[in-house]
């Protein structure tokens, strides 16, 4: 099935949502009418279901269009796209080069068109070491054997509609037979070395040894070089991945071969587990004085603490092998990246600070999936550090009857020690209700006539009981979280950085047309803006489906402020369409209340019925405080 990008687009977009989507919400994020949305599923045919509710993917025929997709044999070269890889392909197999007048023949199609895919084929090989040498008819692609195999891995990666490779497809693409078993076998090899390994690199590996495999075959080898002296751990890997491969697939790579697949094994999927000495072995003293300098301005920009030297060495270990891929401009793809940026925009913020001091310390560039990854490892540490920061403080009212009320706490404390803070603990009938100040209040007898945020228990702990606390706590700390939002969020807004259908060619522009108002109105200069725009052009704000938030990585501003813009046509932003534009400016003064303010805001804006609502009601300042004061009460 040969699709446009706006029909794949669509696919894309119902494969991730579970429920059912409206014409108009599809016609909204692809940036096009319901009319083509009826049309474009009548294209994709039976891998769409339409019914009242929109339009849903039917699970067993996407599953077998995935299957199917990417095949780049003769007879399915049809689309251009299709034919661009069944055009590489056959050049990086035909050292002698192919006859453009054949090709098209066999291609079934015009001359034109193949000069036309070869002009765009030029276009695929910018930035490598490969080029097309044309001689009358005949065509020929020139480069090291290394950049062919790249340019292999690269095609079969652009080919896949999803996000994680799969390792059926590499077997089925590539010939490599029991390539799953050889997967186990490698896994328990490396956890028995004591290795952490990273699931989502693992797979990318495996297609390099593949491609690998596939070229040997066909006798086009990695030419040996004298490397310089490697390090234990990657003459170690090499020698059991050569026993692990010849065991699998019989086949005997050489020592060059094993070398680089050892590197690629190092850098993008192991990591040093228990009783290893991560900083002797792994890190080098220059990526760890690099972290740690980013970590100090990072913590002291962010009023958080990340000084900790675990987390240091594992971040400098996951550092120093990104500089490595990106010198080699071979980036780690991140199936999480789309969804960490929308329901962790503070945490990825925090990643993209890190990252850009990286770029100018390292000379590198850091794309969104690697700025993911470094999401990842400081969202695991703040969450090991944070786990109580937001548990509701509780009293326990439980009176004494031998051990019950210890045996409650215990019981508490084992199931919801996460959630749930105990204060105080009161084993008397005589309880002052009025004076119990928690959050929670959770009794065995009767409260008395208080009933909010109050849960009556059994004395022995029951599963009903947990599920009531859990809700309970988790009202309140939606409660909190409201609060919070009207307390700090709304004093931002001023009516004169309101605009309503406000619209400009490109984000850039947008930013400095913002940045020119917030100037005028005295809340930032134009160092500000400038910055604002370096933000922009390293990773897109565009944070959901429909809110972009653009803002400077540092807290410069003469005063907080946000200029919101709310268009009722979306328009383009990154890789999103978006209908609402927050500029957000913090002053060092509002330094402590940036992560609140943040990641709250992009939580009222995640809801995209509520910003359907915003949209359709606030045609004035007034009516957008109004309406925004009802999204968050709702």
């Amino acid at each position: 099935m040969a699709l446009s990008a706006k029909q794949t687009r669509m696919l894309d977009i119902l494969a991730r949502r579970a429920a059912w989507v409206t014409a108009g919400e599809l016609a909204h994020d692809i940036g096009v009418t319901t009319r083509s949305i009826r049309s474009y599923a009548a294209a994709l045919g039976d891998v769409v279901e339409s019914g009242p509710s929109g339009y849903r993917v039917k699970p067993d025929a996407y599953a077998a269009y995935l299957a199917g997709d990417g095949s780049s044999d003769t007879g399915k070269a049809g689309s251009p796209q299709e034919r661009l890889v069944f055009l590489a392909r056959r050049l990086l197999d035909e050292p002698d080069g192919i006859d453009v007048y054949e090709t098209a023949e066999s291609l079934f199609v015009s001359d034109s068109t193949i000069e036309s895919d070869l002009t765009r084929m030029r276009g695929l090989l910018t930035g490598t070491e490969l080029t097309l040498e044309r001689h009358g008819s005949a065509v020929q692609l020139l480069g090291p054997e290394i950049a062919r195999r790249k340019l292999l891995s690269r095609l079969f990666r652009d080919e896949m509609r999803q996000s994680v490779i799969d390792v059926a497809r590499i077997q089925e693409a590539f010939g490599a037979e029991g390539l799953a078993e050889f997967k186990s076998d490698l896994v328990a090899m490396l956890d028995a070395r004591g290795f952490f390994v990273n699931e989502y690199g693992i797979n990318d590996v495996l297609l390099h040894m593949a491609v690998a495999l596939d070229r040997v075959a066909k006798d086009r080898v990695l030419p040996t070089v004298d490397e310089p002296e490697t390090s234990e751990t990657i003459q170690s890997l090499a020698h059991d991945l050569g026993e692990l491969i010849e065991r699998r697939f019989g086949t005997t790579l050489d020592t060059t071969e094993l070398r680089y697949l050892a590197i690629l094994m190092r850098t993008r999927v192991i990591a040093p587990g228990a009783g290893r000495d991560p900083i002797e072995e792994f890190v080098s003293s220059a990526h760890l004085d690099v972290v740690r300098g980013i970590i100090d301005r990072a913590s002291s920009e962010y009023l958080v603490d990340l000084h900790d030297e675990d987390f240091i060495v594992r971040l400098s270990l996951h550092v120093q092998n990104l500089v490595a891929r990106a010198h080699e401009n071979t980036y780690s793809r991140n199936p999480l990246t789309r969804s960490i940026k929308s329901s962790y925009p503070m945490i990825y913020e925090l990643a993209v600070y890190i990252a850009s001091r990286l770029q100018a310390a390292e000379g590198i560039a850091v794309n969104d999936d690697e700025i993911a990854y470094i999401a990842m490892h400081v969202g695991a540490y703040l969450e090991q550090q944070s786990r109580r920061r937001d548990a509701v403080t509780c009293a326990v009212v439980c009176p004494n009857y031998y051990d019950m009320h210890i045996l409650l706490r215990d019981r508490l404390e084992s199931t919801l020690g996460d959630e749930l803070d105990i204060t105080s603990v009161i084993t008397s009938t005589d309880v002052d209700w009025e004076e119990l100040d928690a959050d929670l209040v959770l009794t065995t007898i009767d409260p008395r006539g208080r009933r909010e945020n109050t849960v009556i228990v059994q004395p022995f702990l029951t599963e009903t009981d947990v599920e009531h606390i859990r809700q309970a706590a988790s009202r309140i700390r939606r409660q909190r979280h409201r609060a919070r939002i009207k307390s700090e969020l709304l004093e931002y807004f001023d009516e004169s950085l309101f605009l309503r259908n406000f619209y400009a060619r490109d984000p850039i522009t947008l930013i400095r047309a913002l940045g020119d108002r917030m100037i005028a109105a005295g809340a930032i200069d134009q160092e500000y803006v400038d910055q604002t725009v370096e933000r922009e052009q390293m990773s897109s704000t565009a944070f959901t489906d429909s809110l972009a938030v653009p803002h400077a990585m540092t807290m410069s501003a003469k005063r907080t402020a946000i200029a919101i813009v709310i268009n009722d046509t979306a328009i383009d932003w990154g890789d999103a369409r978006v209908n609402v534009i927050a500029f957000i400016a913090f002053s060092a003064a509002g330094r402590a209340s940036f992560q609140t303010v943040f990641d709250q805001f992009v939580e009222v804006f995640s809801d995209r019925e509520a910003v359907l609502g915003l949209i359709r009601r606030a045609d004035t300042f007034t009516a957008f405080i109004d309406e925004l004061v009802r999204i968050i009460d709702a």
